[in-house]
This record gives structure tokens, C-alpha cells and sequence, in this order.
């Protein structure tokens, strides 16, 4: 998959209706959302991709998106696709040190996803990106947004081809491309089910070969990294939502409440109680 030439084709072929959609986080986010600490960019390259999000009045609504249209996710703000309609989607997620890209393909009414494609490589802070990201996240809390919002993501567009490109020399690296983009999939989805498994089929390898690769590129096993994900991501919601607890240990990916205090508890060194109380 050429994601260089997937981005410029979804450049060229915008409708002169294409809109550009702002997340946000004023509300509580549903169960099931995606929330990460990183910026996400979602492209729409063909059908209808509806989304609960918040739109500029802060309301929740459900929104659709469609071919040609954009929804940009600044840090910490959610949506929540109902992935319930024909569409294809490309995912960029802008983590501190890497690049995530997605392509997804979805049928309507079958099981899963047809047809996934991902890549990442790895980059590092203080290239033009870090501006052109701050100014849509600036730009997500002003009621105008035309015409800069079109501009800036253009703008994001052309740079993430620049990087594709031309990455750092470092991420030529096969076997640290996998290891980064198996840690970004797990940063967005560690609320869901995720185990060794079904992460070592989701990118076509043997599970043994997962454990080996966190051991060698990692400083901490596949388990004690998605429990890191998921404990900092608890982190978050405790100072950020008045959740029960119950409700945060089933929003960061832990079945069982008690079990998540223990973790919380031996990873942190306060219960979330004690850790809530301290904020």
C-alpha cells in the first residue's frame, strides 16, 4: 500500500464541498470512544463515515462524513464511529515519535473490516508538523474556522507525503516500523479486548514472534506495555472525569474493577481513590 500516493489522490479528488470536522472534549465520552493524549487525523476516501462527536456548539450529534471530507481529533478530544455503513477511511495518528497511518475498508452489515492496510514510521519533535498540528488544535476552539482550516490541513497533507518520502534515516528499519506501529494500535485500542493474539493476527505475525519483538526493541514485555497504556490512560480519566470507578477500569480495558485497583495500585502506588484524592 502507497500511502504517498493514497494521500495525493484524496487531495486531488476533493469535492468543492469537502468540510474539515473538529472533535472535542467538553463532554464526557461515551463508552467505546477513541481517546489517546495524540492529535488523529480521519480522511474520507469513499462512502459515509458517521461519527458521534461534539460539533462547535458542544453538542453531541451524530455526524456524517463523506468522500472527500475530514475529521481532525486534537489530543485528548474523542469520537465514536458506528462503522455501520460502506466506507473506506485512512487514519493518521501523530504520536511524539512516530507517524501511524490506517486504511480501513467497511462493508455494511458484515463483521469485522475488509480490508486493512498500516504503516508507521518514526519521526521526532521540532519539524514544521508540531506547528501546523498546534494551529489546528488552536483553531478546533475558534467558531471560524474557513478558510485556514482547509489550508492547514493541505498544509498536514503535503508534510505527512514529505515524510513518507523522505523519513529520518533511522526508521528504515523494518523491525522497528513493526514494533512502533503494533505501539500505536495498542495506544488506540487499549480499551478494547486486545490480547497477544489477537494483536499478533491483526498484523500477520506469529504471537511468539510479537513476545520476541517487545523484547528486543521494547524495555518492557507486550503484557507490561499494554497494562502501561492502559494505567496511564486511567491516570488521565481520574483527573479528568468524575467516573466511578467501575466505569474506569471498563473504559481503559480492564474487565474487572477489583483487578484494575490492584494493577493501578502496584503500578502507581496509591489505589485510584488515593490517587483521585491527590489531584
Amino acid at each position: 500500500m502507497n500511502f504517498h500516493d493514497l494521500i495525493e489522490r484524496a487531495l486531488c479528488d476533493r469535492p468543492p464541498t469537502h468540510r474539515l470536522l473538529f472533535a472535542g472534549d467538553f463532554h464526557t465520552p461515551p463508552a467505546f470512544s477513541y481517546q489517546v493524549n495524540f492529535p488523529r487525523l480521519e480522511l474520507v476516501l469513499a462512502g459515509e463515515y458517521v461519527n458521534e462527536i461534539e460539533n462547535h456548539q458542544r453538542q453531541v450529534v451524530r455526524q456524517s462524513a463523506m468522500a472527500g471530507d475530514a475529521i481532525y481529533i486534537p489530543p485528548n478530544c474523542w469520537n465514536k464511529p458506528d462503522w455501520d455503513h460502506d466506507c473506506s477511511v485512512l487514519s493518521i495518528l501523530f504520536g511524539r515519535r512516530q507517524l501511524g497511518l490506517s486504511l480501513v475498508n467497511k462493508t455494511h452489515q458484515e463483521d469485522g473490516f475488509t480490508d486493512v492496510h498500516k504503516h508507521s514510521i518514526q519521526t521526532r519533535s521540532g519539524f514544521a508538523m508540531d506547528n501546523i498540528l498546534s494551529a489546528l488544535n488552536s483553531l478546533a476552539r475558534e467558531n471560524h474556522k474557513a478558510p485556514m482550516d482547509d489550508l492547514l490541513l493541505q498544509a498536514l497533507l503535503r508534510y505527512c507525503q514529505t515524510m513518507l518520502v523522505a523519513p529520518p534515516a533511522a526508521t528504515h528499519n523494518r523491525v522497528q516500523d513493526l514494533y512502533q506501529g503494533i505501539c500505536i494500535y495498542i495506544q488506540e485500542n487499549f480499551h478494547r479486548a486486545i490480547t497477544r493474539d489477537s494483536i499478533a493476527e491483526r498484523f500477520s505475525i506469529s504471537a511468539n514472534h510479537l513476545s520476541r519483538l517487545f523484547r528486543q526493541q521494547g524495555h518492557m514485555t507486550l503484557a507490561d506495555y499494554i497494562t502501561w497504556v492502559r494505567v496511564d490512560r486511567a491516570k488521565f480519566m481520574l483527573k479528568k472525569y468524575n467516573f466511578k470507578l467501575s466505569d474506569v477500569a471498563l473504559r481503559c480495558g480492564f474487565k474487572d474493577v477489583n483487578y484494575f485497583c490492584r494493577v493501578f495500585k502496584t503500578r502507581t502506588g496509591k489505589t485510584p481513590s488515593e490517587y483521585r484524592c491527590t489531584l
